[in-house]
């Protein structure tokens, strides 16, 4: 089966390769922001996630990325919703 992670949006746990992988970036205007590591390679710690808006939802409802990534104070997700949208 390979590796298990966890979605950090339904707390559900899944198939690495069903998940996206997320990590701290810089969003459009330089701020910090959530992003997708399309090749699941990009430094620094990772959230897991399904590519599903409403596992997106349930994330930030929940506060869970700056939690999960550890990072102190608020993240934008508009790059991750980005991606979801455009399927």
């Amino acid at each position: 089966m390979g590796p298990v992670r966890t979605c950090v949006g339904c707390r559900s746990t899944g198939p690495r390769s069903v998940l996206l992988r997320t990590v701290v970036g810089t969003g459009t205007a330089g701020e910090p922001a959530v992003v997708v590591d399309v090749g699941r390679r990009m430094p620094g710690r990772g959230a897991w996630l399904h590519p599903e808006l409403h596992c997106l939802e349930l994330a930030e409802r929940r506060r869970a990325f700056p939690r999960a990534l550890r990072h102190a104070g608020p993240l934008d997700v508009t790059p991750v919703r980005e991606h979801l949208e455009r399927g």
